[in-house]
């Protein structure tokens, strides 16, 4: 039974959710006694967009820009999940070409979520050098957004069937530069951090997870991986032709903030190196499946022949009609497993829409982490898990 005593002793404090540190508007009651957390509740809904059921009011192709805002660090990885759901609907065969395109694409945007990461992570513990040159080395990535898709943040590109045109001219020049320029700023960031005193006492031992609480908490990507799990879709269910590329999956050992860090320092090398075998290997052909009525022709093709231009104005206007059923679909985002389900009743638009997304499963770890721990370990474990609130609050 609580005395009185011990009631007294414990007390309420609310972090967010007007808090830097939070990663978005997201509220954390706290239960103290002392500095020492008794419990941590996430309190989500401030960023709340109804986003599922906005994708539910639109045609197929018109609901994939409202993918690259739930996560808007990760745009092109939900877009390629929300594709692939609809192809699999659809029963469409992307070219070769595309599959390349989409893998290269994907890790580039493992390296720019990775990067923002990283740099935000090591602010919240002090350390704010590193914010600047992670965010310096992302500008790089976001350069190629800008070059596919005309957006350097929340790019829409990837398309149902393939891509919204084809790969830009200078494509392979500035993905190149990427893979020049990363490999020794990588080093330079292990330089500053993994053996700095300050960021080891913040990070080593503290937010620390059981491999049997990350899989009965359903946990993904490197809070799972973090925890010695080698569980990666991009290996154990390839997709879009992860299997044609040779890449590590990198764990953890302890399950703590330390090991996760490491392990997404690692993820960005593997990240280059499927890059560099992607770019080496890239194969011709179209940038798109040829499916009339359903993927849009190229746009020179609209410009000059009628058929084409035909099909454009009816998908445009009109969309495309799928079969009855359901499909789902997941793929590795850089912040754990993303899945899209897609229910059709035979119409234009999709009948329900559901996101299985990473950042809301894996907060639900947050009061694990933290049980036990001082208020200040409380920041070190929401910036080790890697969340979006864009993403949570759908």
């Amino acid at each position: 039974m609580t005395t009185a005593t011990q009631v007294e002793k414990e007390f309420i404090l609310n972090m967010g959710p007007q808090h830097p540190s939070t990663h978005g508007v997201l509220r954390v009651i706290l239960k103290l006694d002392g500095e020492r957390v008794v419990k941590a509740i996430p309190e989500i809904g401030y960023l709340h967009t109804g986003i599922e059921k906005t994708m539910e009011d639109k045609l197929y192709y018109k609901a994939i820009p409202c993918t690259d805002r739930m996560d808007y660090l990760a745009p092109m990885s939900n877009n390629l999940g929300f594709s692939l759901t609809v192809e699999k609907l659809m029963d469409i065969e992307v070219p070769e070409k595309v599959k390349w395109a989409r893998v290269i694409l994907a890790e580039l945007t493992r390296l720019n979520s990775h990067l923002f990461w990283l740099g935000t992570h090591a602010l919240d513990l002090g350390a704010m050098s590193m914010l600047l040159y992670a965010l310096r080395e992302r500008e790089s990535i976001v350069d190629i957004y800008e070059a596919c898709g005309g957006q350097r943040m929340m790019t829409s590109y990837i398309r149902i069937g393939g891509l919204a045109k084809d790969l830009p001219a200078d494509f392979d020049k500035k993905v190149r530069h990427v893979l020049k320029l990363l490999p020794e700023k990588i080093k330079e960031y292990e330089t500053l951090l993994n053996s700095n005193q300050i960021f080891i006492n913040r990070t080593r031992g503290v937010a620390v997870i059981s491999a049997e609480d990350a899989i009965n908490l359903s946990l993904s990507g490197p809070m799972l991986r973090g925890c010695g799990i080698r569980h990666d879709l991009r290996k154990a269910n390839p997709y879009s032709g992860y299997e044609n590329f040779d890449f590590e999956i990198p764990i953890g050992k302890n399950g703590d903030a330390y090991d996760r860090y490491l392990l997404r320092v690692e993820e960005m090398k593997q990240s280059l190196s499927i890059i560099q075998q992607g770019i080496d290997g890239m194969p011709e052909g179209p940038y798109r499946a040829h499916v009339p009525g359903v993927v849009l022709p190229p746009k020179e093709d609209v410009l000059y022949k009628m058929e084409a231009m035909i099909f454009h104005f009816k998908i445009i206007t009109e969309g495309f009609k799928s079969p009855f059923g359901a499909v789902y679909q997941a793929i590795e985002s850089p912040k754990g497993e993303i899945g899209f389900y897609i229910s059709s009743d035979g119409t234009n638009k999709p009948n329900r829409v559901r996101v299985r997304p990473p950042s809301f499963l894996n907060l639900q770890s947050l009061s694990k982490l933290v049980e036990g721990s001082l208020v200040s370990d409380v920041v070190c474990a929401i910036g080790s898990i890697d969340i979006v609130l864009g993403e949570v609050d759908r």
